[in-house]
């Protein structure tokens, strides 16, 4: 008996090491990607501010299923879901005037160091949240 519940838990604890490994380097590839944008369109800000706001769209994915719907308000609900400062969010929501108005100033550093934030604590949010945004979506469709 003892030795059934020693291999049920290194079974468990493979599970759980190898999940958590799966999970960091696609953590990881999220913020290489991030990375990846800056460098390509620094010196654009508009073009920059729509490649970061389409990052975080998908990253929103992963909290809402219908986050790819969202304007206004619903998307800035959507960004608020994620424990981040108002200073972050801010300059999350600056994105979307950026990438309409090529007059529109844009903190290039400071814009892509909020998208990484909230993707890192996103890409971290536990199942159990996305699980009652699906509730939530089976709810208003009934």
């Amino acid at each position: 008996m003892l030795a059934v519940l020693v291999i049920m838990a290194a079974v468990a604890g493979i599970w759980w090491w190898r999940r958590r490994s799966q999970r960091r380097v696609l953590e990881s590839q999220v913020l290489s990607e991030v990375d990846r944008v800056l460098a390509l369109w620094r010196e654009q800000p508009q073009a920059l501010a729509s490649a970061l706001h389409q990052l975080l769209r998908r990253g929103a994915l992963r909290i809402d299923p219908l986050a790819a719907q969202h304007r206004g308000d619903a998307w800035r609900e959507t960004l608020a879901r994620v424990p981040v400062d108002a200073s972050t969010l801010e300059q999350l929501l600056a994105l979307e005037t950026a990438m309409y108005r090529p007059s529109a100033s844009l903190d290039v550093e400071g814009a892509a160091g909020a998208t990484r934030r909230w993707l890192q604590l996103a890409w971290r949010e536990p199942a159990s949240s996305r699980a009652r945004t699906l509730d939530k979506v089976v709810e208003v469709r009934s």
